[in-house]
């Protein structure tokens, strides 16, 4: 894997619409075929952004793909479809963001019971709630 620095890291910001485009262009054209990471941001008023990292180890190229859901969005096409490794990072965001991954071939929960109300890492998340002890 590329070191920070030994390679070109790019960073491009996508509409939604483009998110599965924009990720098969990566894996297609650029030869980006290791899927490093999926993570979430929760910019409350501005919505969700979804941030994925692949990279081309090969020549050492990476690219963080961005997209911003919009206030009140929450869906967002999944990525399993072209890279497998996005399976369970894609789960951990439906169960602490609650974005719904479209086309994902099994979103539920992975880290929380099935029955957890919330999604702990929104804002909006009411973190003095009491919540039952997990196990």
């Amino acid at each position: 894997m590329a070191a920070e620095g030994d390679g070109p890291l790019l960073t491009v910001t996508i509409a939604p619409d483009r998110w599965v485009d924009l990720a098969r262009f990566a894996k297609e054209t650029l030869g980006c075929l290791y899927f490093n990471f999926l993570s979430a941001v929760d910019w409350k008023e501005e919505g969700l952004e979804v941030i994925a990292r692949v990279e081309n180890l090969d020549v050492g190229l990476a690219l963080m793909m961005k997209t911003r859901l919009g206030a009140g969005q929450t869906a967002c096409a999944s990525l399993v479809p072209l890279y497998r490794g996005a399976d369970w990072m894609e789960r951990e965001c439906y169960d602490m963001f609650g974005i719904r991954f479209e086309g994902h071939p099994d979103l539920r929960r992975i880290l929380l019971p099935q029955d957890w109300e919330g999604h702990p890492l929104l804002k909006s998340y009411a973190v003095d709630t009491p919540y039952p002890p997990y196990r």
